[in-house]
C-alpha cells in the first residue's frame, strides 16, 4: 500500500451504500415476516449462535432481547464451536435458532445448523440461500447477510437481526414502538454516511497516533460490548496482527486497571445505556488518575455525540452499535491499513490451510 494512499470518505461508494440501505429495508421486512411466522407457531427459547464476529455482533440482539423482553423470555447467545461439543440443555424441538455466516461456510456453525435441523428444530440463517449453510436451513430461512467484515461496518447486519429480534418482541408486547421504529430508521443510511464524514480528520489521526503501538486496551460496555470485541478482535487481531486486551468497563477495576501505564493506548467505548455509568467510572479513572498512571495515550468514542435527527431517544440504545461500527470497524479499520501498510483481507492462517 502506497505511503499517500488515502481512505478517505470521497472513495467510499455513496450512492450505492444508500441504494443498498433501501433495499435492505426491505429485506428487514423478511425477518420481520418470519419472526411473525414464529410468534404465531410459538417457542419456548430463543437462541442467537454465532462464532467468532458473528458471535460478537449477536451480543448486541442478546442485550436488546434482555433488555426490553419480558420476565418469561429465554434468550440465549451461544457458540457454535461449543454447541457441538456439549449442546444445551434448554434447546428443545419447539426452541428457534438465528444465526449467521458472512461466507456461508462456517464449518462450525454448518455442522451445528445440520444437528439441529436433523433435531427438528427452527433455524433462521442471515447467509446467501446458495452456500452449504443456507442449504442446510433451507431458502424459507434464509435472508442474505448484509454486515462484510472485510469492507465495512456491521451496520446492517445489525439492522436485520434487530428486525427479527425487536419484532418478537413486539409481538410478545414488549417494543410496542416496532413499526415507529422502523419507520424513523428507514432513511438512517444517509444520517451513518454524515456521521462517517464528521468522524473522518479523528480516524486518520487515531490511526497515525495508535496503529503501530505494540498493545492497546480496548474498553466497552451494554449494547456496545459485543461490538468492542469484534474491533478488537476481528479487526485488528485477525486482520492486523496487533495485540489487544479488550474488557467490559464492570470488569476493568479488576485486574486490567493495573496495565495501565505510559505509552499503553486505551480506547473507551461509551454507550448509552444503563452501563454508561460503568463507561463513566472507567473515564473518571482513566483522566482522573493520569499523574499516576503516567498513560496520556486515552481514547473516549461516544456514540452520544453523534446526532440522527429525527430518531427518538428511546431508539438511541439499539442503534448505539451501529454508530460505533461505522467508526471503528469501518473507518478507524481503514486509517489502520494505511498506516501498517498491512492489507485487512491477507491472514497468515484463517482459510488458509485446513486446521
Amino acid at each position: 500500500m502506497a505511503e499517500t494512499e488515502k481512505v478517505e470518505i470521497m472513495n467510499f461508494d455513496q450512492e450505492g451504500y444508500l441504494e443498498d440501505g433501501k433495499a435492505l429495508v426491505e429485506t428487514g421486512k423478511k425477518m420481520a415476516a418470519i419472526a411473525d411466522q414464529i410468534a404465531d407457531e410459538g417457542y419456548d427459547a430463543i437462541f442467537l449462535m454465532g462464532v467468532g464476529g458473528t458471535w460478537d455482533e449477536l451480543m448486541q440482539l442478546e442485550y436488546l432481547m434482555n433488555k426490553f423482553g419480558d420476565k418469561d423470555l429465554e434468550v440465549y447467545l451461544i457458540h457454535a464451536a461449543e454447541w457441538n461439543v456439549s449442546g444445551h440443555k434448554r434447546m428443545t424441538e419447539k426452541s428457534v435458532v438465528l444465526t449467521a455466516s458472512e461466507s456461508g461456510t462456517t464449518p462450525e456453525v454448518l455442522e451445528a445448523v445440520k444437528k439441529m435441523k436433523e433435531m427438528g428444530i427452527r433455524v433462521i440463517a442471515m447467509t446467501s440461500p446458495e452456500g452449504p449453510i443456507g442449504q442446510a436451513v433451507g431458502a424459507e430461512g434464509c435472508v442474505k447477510m448484509a454486515s462484510d467484515h472485510g469492507s465495512g461496518g456491521c451496520e446492517k447486519g445489525y439492522y436485520l437481526a434487530d428486525c427479527f429480534g425487536l419484532r418478537l418482541l413486539y409481538r410478545r408486547g414488549c417494543f410496542p414502538k416496532y413499526d415507529l421504529f422502523i419507520e424513523q430508521t428507514a432513511d438512517i443510511w444517509k444520517d451513518l454516511l454524515d456521521i462517517r464524514k464528521k468522524f473522518e480528520p479523528k480516524a486518520e489521526e487515531l490511526a497515525k497516533k495508535y496503529a503501530l503501538a505494540p498493545y492497546t486496551m480496548f474498553v466497552g460496555s451494554g449494547a456496545l460490548w459485543g461490538e468492542t470485541i469484534l474491533f478488537a478482535m476481528c479487526i485488528l487481531e485477525e486482520m492486523q496482527w496487533k495485540r489487544t486486551r479488550y474488557i467490559t468497563s464492570a470488569d476493568f477495576f479488576h485486574g486490567t486497571l493495573e496495565l495501565v501505564e505510559k505509552d499503553v493506548p486505551v480506547f473507551l467505548f461509551k454507550g448509552e445505556d444503563e452501563c454508561r455509568k460503568l463507561d463513566e467510572r472507567v473515564e473518571a479513572f482513566l483522566t482522573n488518575f493520569a499523574d499516576r498512571t503516567k498513560d496520556e495515550d486515552i481514547v473516549v468514542i461516544d456514540t452520544a455525540e453523534y446526532a440522527i435527527p429525527g430518531l427518538d431517544d428511546d431508539f438511541r440504545v439499539i442503534v448505539s452499535p451501529w454508530i460505533l461500527t461505522i467508526l471503528v470497524t469501518d473507518r478507524l479499520a481503514r486509517y489502520y491499513e494505511t498506516v501498517t501498510k498491512h492489507n485487512l483481507k491477507y491472514r497468515r492462517y484463517y482459510h488458509q490451510f485446513d486446521y
